[in-house]
């Protein structure tokens, strides 16, 4: 595996009604979809310009009883699957699931951090760079953003187990700050803390876009509902936060190309 040890390596989507995302996100940010090869399970994998960028599957049987919703996770990597999932643990992170292996794809392990956020850690097996986090190219991941009910213990939490650290920070009034961290000489996201009444703390992942104006009508026009935005961002772009019909939100980052 080409990827770093800390580097965001794959998006993957739990949802309801399979067809009905692979739809959506076809009309919204031109991806094609496909099955896993060798998947037993229905996996699905996303793509643009013939590259892979997340996968798709439908909630594991029981999930939603036990009070889980269609939501996106991200895959972080690691250089030791069964260590970090230790490491985690002491933490006070929470295993979902143990250290598992996918033949020809690698091993990895769904967890929560302490503040319940879930995500995953995975060791691929092979020797190639994931381009899914590529923030120069339509249809990727631009972003990883984490809303959290405790941020300094959030930043203590990623930066302990994966070498993030802080970088530049925006003043966000009552809210704190809103912290950008960087891996690896790079601003890869930023960490900020939940608002009151908004939805439980999670990880949303902001997909790149042409035209930030084109992408939000075809979030509407497809069963998705526009949450916030388009709002202008530091670097002259802008950014929407969206729901897809199933629910699970997401975010899209790009430019704006004519006045609205």
């Amino acid at each position: 595996m080409a990827n770093q040890h800390g580097d965001f390596i794959w998006y993957e989507l739990l949802t309801k009604d399979a067809a009905a995302s692979a739809r959506f996100y076809g009309a919204v940010l031109g991806w094609k979809d496909r099955p896993a090869e060798g998947s037993d399970n229905g996996y699905r994998i996303f793509g643009i310009d013939g590259t892979d960028v997340a996968g798709f599957m439908s909630l594991p049987a029981g999930a939603e009883a036990a009070g889980m919703r269609p939501c996106w996770l991200g895959y972080i990597a690691v250089r030791d699957v069964d260590t970090i999932v230790a490491d985690i643990v002491r933490a006070g992170g929470v295993q979902h699931t143990p250290p598992t292996d996918i033949p020809g794809v690698g091993r990895f392990a769904m967890l929560a951090d302490p503040q319940g956020v879930v995500f995953y850690v995975m060791r691929g097996a092979i020797d190639a760079t994931s381009t899914a986090f590529e923030q120069t190219r339509p249809g990727h991941c631009h972003w990883n953003e984490l809303s959290t009910s405790d941020q300094g213990a959030a930043l203590a939490f990623y930066a302990g187990l994966f070498g993030w650290q802080k970088g530049d920070a925006m003043p966000m009034g009552a809210m704190g700050d809103y912290q950008f961290i960087v891996h690896r000489g790079q601003a890869i996201g930023a960490m900020m803390n939940r608002m009151e009444n908004a939805p439980p703390p999670a990880w949303t992942f902001y997909f790149g876009v042409e035209d930030i104006d084109a992408a939000a009508r075809a979030v509407s026009a497809n069963g998705g509902a526009v949450c916030h935005g388009p709002a202008e961002v530091p670097g002259g772009i802008h950014i929407i936060v969206a729901s897809d019909p199933q629910g699970a939100m997401f975010g899209l980052v790009g430019p704006r190309r004519a006045s609205p």
